[in-house]
C-alpha cells in the first residue's frame, strides 16, 4: 500500500525555511511514513535559531557539521553522503529533500537511478536543473501557514492560485496537459484522471500545488481545457480535451 511506504526527509537548513516544515510533513504524508527525519546544519550559528524549535515539535534529529573550512559548504557533503548512506543501508521507497540548492541536483539524478522517488522542496528561487530532476518539487512558499484574521480567505495557504486565462496561458503545462490525457484515452476518447496524474508523475516533475491547487482535479476543472465526467457512482474522473 501506498500508504506503507518508507520517506527519509532530509533537510538543507542553509537554504530552507524552517516556517514550511509543518507543510512539508503533511504533504509528505499523503504519500508514505516519514520515519526518518534529519535536518543539517552548524547548529552554533545563530541564523538556524528558527529551526532548532521545530525540531522536538516534529521529531527531526539534527545532524551538526561544522564549518571547516570559510566558503565551503561542509553541510551539503555531509547531506549527501547521508543520503548514499540510508540508500544501500534502509529499504528506502522515496526521498525527500528540502533545500533550494542545485548542488543536489547530482543526489537526486542518483537516488532516481536506484528506482526511488524523489520528491524536493524549495523557494522559487530553487534552479530548474533541480526542481526538473526531483520526480515532483513543490515551492514551499505554497505551503507556508496562513496569517489568521477575519479576512484571510479558505484557501490562504495556495497564495499562488492561478485563474483559468492563467492556467490557460503556460504552454508547457497546456501541453503536459493534453498530451497526459491523449496518450492515457481509452476508445471513446475519454482519460480516467488517475491514469493521467500517473503518466504526469513518470514524465515530469509536476504538482497542483505550485498553481494554487490541492488536486489535480481542482487544477483541471479550472483551467476548463477539458470535458469532465463522473462515473462509478461519481467516484472517479474522466476527462476528455474540449477541443474534441
Amino acid at each position: 500500500m501506498e500508504k506503507d511506504r518508507k520517506i527519509a526527509l532530509l533537510i538543507d537548513c542553509d537554504n530552507a525555511s524552517y516556517q514550511a516544515v509543518d507543510g512539508v510533513l503533511n504533504e509528505l504524508a499523503k504519500y508514505g511514513v516519514t520515519n526518518i527525519r534529519r535536518a543539517y546544519g552548524n547548529w552554533k550559528t545563530p541564523h538556524l535559531k528558527g529551526w532548532e524549535e521545530q525540531l522536538h515539535p516534529f521529531a527531526i534529529q539534527p545532524i551538526q557539521q561544522f564549518a571547516y573550512t570559510q566558503g565551503k559548504n561542509a553541510t551539503d557533503a555531509a547531506m549527501i553522503i547521508d543520503a548514499m548512506d540510508l540508500l544501500y543501508t534502509q529499504q528506502l521507497d522515496a526521498f525527500a529533500l528540502m533545500t533550494s540548492d542545485s548542488d543536489f541536483t547530482p543526489l537526486v539524478m542518483r537516488i532516481l537511478t536506484s528506482g526511488l522517488t524523489v520528491y524536493g522542496f524549495g523557494e522559487q528561487k530553487t534552479p530548474l536543473p533541480f526542481v526538473n530532476a526531483c520526480s515532483q518539487f513543490i515551492y514551499t512558499e505554497n505551503l507556508l501557514p496562513a496569517v489568521e484574521s477575519d479576512e484571510t480567505p479558505a484557501d490562504a495557504g495556495l497564495a499562488l492560485k492561478k485563474s483559468r486565462n492563467e492556467l490557460r496561458g503556460d504552454t508547457a503545462l497546456v501541453k503536459l496537459l493534453r498530451n497526459a490525457a491523449e496518450q492515457t484515452a481509452g476508445e471513446d476518447g475519454w482519460s480516467n484522471l488517475g491514469r493521467v496524474g500517473q503518466y504526469i508523475s513518470n514524465t515530469a516533475s509536476f504538482s497542483p500545488i505550485n498553481y494554487g491547487y490541492k488536486k489535480l482535479s481542482d487544477l483541471v476543472r479550472a483551467s476548463e481545457l477539458f470535458h469532465v465526467e463522473m462515473r462509478n457512482n461519481n467516484k472517479v474522473m474522466y476527462i476528455k480535451d474540449s477541443k474534441k
